[in-house]
């Protein structure tokens, strides 16, 4: 299955503080398959008690927080823009769920880039 938005921020962060996958699931007292399958896209939608005790462990900053919690319960968006904005810091939560969420006639999503471009141009009126 290929990896989830929430799946690829969720590695991203666990890397970042330099966790295992065990040891995250350790920390935060989850069953560390349930935090594989989160990461890998399996699952989705954890509860708030499980993305509060990813949170207390992780310790994301707030943009971090925002974008696991609206990824949650908005499963299914694309894993691409979430990479982009994780390496972009300058993409605020605020641009970054309008590009999560915007319709797409066809079948061609612009690249995350120039959705961050449009979304930008669009909010600046």
């Amino acid at each position: 299955m290929a990896a989830s938005a929430l799946g690829v921020l969720l590695r991203y962060l666990r890397e970042k503080r330099g966790f295992s996958l065990r040891e995250l699931a350790q920390f935060a007292e989850i069953d560390s398959a349930y935090v594989y399958r989160l990461e890998t896209g399996e699952k989705e939608s954890p509860s708030d008690e499980v993305l509060a005790r990813l949170v207390k462990v992780l310790k994301p900053d707030t943009r971090h927080v925002e974008m696991l919690r609206f990824l949650a319960k908005n499963p299914g968006q694309d894993p691409a823009l979430t990479e982009y904005v994780m390496k972009e810091p300058s993409v605020t939560f605020d641009e970054f769920v309008p590009a999560a969420t915007i319709r797409h006639r066809g079948n061609v999503r612009p690249d995350p880039k120039t959705l961050i471009e449009r979304v930008r141009k669009f909010l600046k009126g």
